[in-house]
């Protein structure tokens, strides 16, 4: 029922998941008949999708907590129980990020050591490798959790990107420790201190640098960063289109646009996994239509395979038992 289009994207995309990977067995949580309807615009025969009903969905301009109290059997809120009661492997949302974490948090819990969830991984094509976190989740962070989703950063890295053993910093205004403000600052002697593989500090231009594999910032940061690269995209196609239009057949440029935009907005069409909770959460963008959907999904079947939670909860373990040797 999540994000700006429903069922008439998220039933499509969850099809299209289906066709990819016919060994999935999906469950659709929501209104049975707005769903049902979707559904009976397709060609089902075979494939492993059934209903779960639920009562209304947590919309956008809701506040979660508040939200999911008015409304328990809500439909992010009825997945989320599917998965708390081993019914289900993973939940997928389109829906209010904001609802999704707190119901994942209630539901399945936080991994043990941590405080908050957050949400990170590789959002921009241009430095693929380049995993970022918070890309939204928490606006405000002491150093010590700035550290622990570092934690998180590296265990996805490992797991996710292959790297062994990553290169972790702070993002700042400048490389010297002395730079940035009294966060960055604090955090950088934290970062220093710990077992984790830590650089110094990083600025804006070295997402494509690669001096670092895990970029550490807070949620308020990130998100601007994250929302900054989907804006530029959609700007930079038209401004392409002019440029070579004159010079290019009207096909080229027109796949040239698409490419630029797909680079710039890697959330719309795989989504990514909530980082910290006892459990697989896919988070996808509210935008996204049926081919999102679809990216979510698969890139939730990876982490799954790859048991992309339990690296999560081996890395935690690691740097709190370096924290307790080093005390």
């Amino acid at each position: 029922m999540g994000g700006d289009f429903g069922p008439p994207e998220t039933v499509p995309g969850v099809l299209a998941a289906l066709d990819a990977h016919p060994e999935l067995t999906v469950t659709l949580v929501g209104d049975s008949d707005a769903v049902q309807a979707e559904l009976s615009r397709h060609d089902v025969i075979g494939r492993s999708v059934s209903i779960a009903p639920s009562e209304g969905k947590v919309e956008d301009d809701e506040h979660p907590i508040a939200a999911l109290r008015r409304k328990p059997n809500s439909s992010i809120a009825t997945a989320m129980r599917l998965v708390q009661l081993g019914d289900a492997d993973m939940v997928v949302s389109m829906g209010s990020t904001g609802a999704t974490m707190a119901t994942a948090v209630m539901a399945l819990g936080l991994l043990e050591g941590l405080e908050r969830p957050c949400i990170g991984g590789n959002f921009l094509g241009v430095a693929p490798n380049t995993t970022v976190v918070d890309l939204g989740s928490n606006v405000d962070c002491r150093p010590s959790l700035l550290l622990n989703f570092a934690a998180l950063g590296v265990a996805f890295s490992r797991r996710r990107l292959g790297i062994e053993n990553p290169r972790v910093a702070l993002l700042s205004v400048g490389e010297e420790s002395s730079k940035g403000n009294r966060q960055v600052q604090e955090s950088h002697t934290l970062f220093r201190e710990s077992h984790l593989n830590f650089v110094g500090n990083v600025e804006g231009m070295d997402f494509f640098t690669g001096k670092a594999d895990v970029i550490v910032c807070d949620g308020f940061i990130g998100n601007i960063l994250i929302k900054f690269a989907e804006g530029l995209g959609s700007a930079l196609v038209p401004y392409l289109h002019h440029r070579l239009s004159a010079v290019l057949p009207g096909e080229q440029v027109q796949q040239i646009g698409e490419a630029l935009w797909t680079t710039m907005n890697l959330p719309r069409t795989m989504g990514g996994p909530l980082f910290g909770v006892n459990g697989l959460v896919m988070i996808g963008h509210g935008s996204s239509t049926a081919t999102g959907v679809a990216g979510a999904i698969n890139t939730g079947l990876l982490c799954h395979r790859l048991e992309l939670v339990e690296g999560f909860r081996q890395e935690l373990a690691e740097l709190h038992r370096a924290v307790v040797r080093e005390t």
